[in-house]
């Protein structure tokens, strides 16, 4: 006998926009904290270690009559090195035992995508899945991985090789914590939000190019603007794109990762994400008008505003190469093709606004690309 039923789940992705979410008059965070099972919610925060907000955080919660802070806030070190330490994800699993959280209760994550990732693949393993809210508090994952279903860690010298899909309870951006960023984390989420423009809103990669100045003096009304359309789109492609789970191979989202990803490890994450992607991309906008998909003209045109939003479109870390004498950024198509988990799928840009997906790359070809772009 065969028995066979299909399962249709919905699923409400949340995303709010807020400032000063600790103040105390501040009903966004509380207003998510529910249940329909208890009289009062017990909460769990994880917390990047630079950021000062214990305070903030411990008088929030002592305003809120129906929410428990089981413990002050707990520090996490931030930054993707800390994805490589199994200890951070067992330190919060041993959190939530002690302090006895249920399937019912909330786990907060507040900081950068890392502290995100680390305590979102965490909280979607305890107990099979606690509720989990994120807190982004840069750029790039206000507008981008912080907006996400995805969590993990990295394993086997491999970006987030062991991870979950797990949509949010919600997710609460204060803007405010974008004033504090140093310069460099500010910058780092302008090239997700060109990425997601190219490849679906020409519109708003046009008013990203005339915003350009401002956005390169780091202007907070201007990159509140840009961040915020960015997750727009991030969470309309999750929500409508079909496979937010992603059982497909097609990743468009990823435009420019197969590089980035492996660029990252061959700085040793002294390249940041955010520099890797800008990098990545401009691979494969060098190499898309190699092939006669894109033409020149348009690809100088992005090239420039990437450069003119400050970041670099090349690196010395792409010269690596193994014992054999091979690239070593190559091998970033093969680990790009088993993290999707079935055939090579690349997006690439035709056109402002337009993406298509290729099934291959030419290695001589991006061999070329990347020998011109040390020129």
């Amino acid at each position: 006998m065969d028995i066979r039923r299909d399962i249709t789940l919905s699923y409400t992705h949340d995303v709010r926009f807020t400032q000063g979410a600790f103040a105390p008059a501040n009903e966004t965070l509380a207003s998510v904290l529910t249940t329909d099972n208890e009289d009062i919610v017990k909460v769990l925060v994880f917390i990047d270690d630079q950021l000062e907000l214990n305070t903030s955080v411990q008088k929030y919660f002592e305003a809120q009559h129906s929410l428990e802070l089981v413990t002050a806030p707990i520090p996490l070190p931030g930054g993707e090195a800390a994805k490589n330490d199994w200890t951070h994800v067992e330190s919060i699993w041993r959190a939530v035992h002690d302090h006895r959280l249920c399937r019912h209760s909330y786990i907060i994550a507040i900081g950068g995508g890392a502290i995100l990732d680390l305590v979102g693949f965490a909280a979607a393993t305890a107990h099979r899945g606690i509720r989990h809210v994120r807190m982004p508090t840069t750029t790039l994952s206000q507008g981008d991985g912080g907006v996400g279903v995805k969590n993990g860690v990295n394993f086997f010298s491999k970006k987030n090789w062991v991870g979950t899909f797990a949509i949010p309870h919600a997710v609460v951006n204060d803007t405010d914590f974008l004033k504090t960023l140093p310069e460099r984390e500010k910058r780092a989420g302008l090239i997700e939000a060109v990425k997601v423009a190219l490849i679906r809103d020409r519109v708003f990669y046009e008013r990203i190019e005339k915003l350009a100045p401002a956005l390169a003096k780091l202007n907070h009304e201007a990159l509140v603007e840009v961040v915020a359309q960015s997750a727009a789109h991030h969470v309309d492609h999750i929500a409508t794109g079909g496979d937010p789970f992603e059982y497909g191979s097609a990743r468009p989202l990823d435009f420019g990762h197969w590089a980035a990803h492996k660029l990252e490890q061959l700085s040793n994450f002294k390249i940041t994400h955010g520099e890797a992607v800008a990098i990545g991309m401009a691979i494969d906008l060098r190499y898309s008008v190699e092939i006669a998909l894109l033409d020149k003209v348009t690809a100088n045109r992005i090239l420039a505003l990437i450069s003119n939003l400050g970041f670099a479109t090349s690196a010395p870390e792409l010269d690596a190469k193994d014992d054999q004498g091979q690239l070593e950024i190559l091998k970033g198509l093969e680990e790009f093709r088993e993290h999707l988990g079935g055939e090579l799928t690349i997006t690439l840009v035709p056109k402002l606004g337009e993406k298509v997906e290729v099934h291959e790359m030419d290695s001589a070809a991006v061999r070329k690309v990347l020998s011109a772009s040390k020129a």
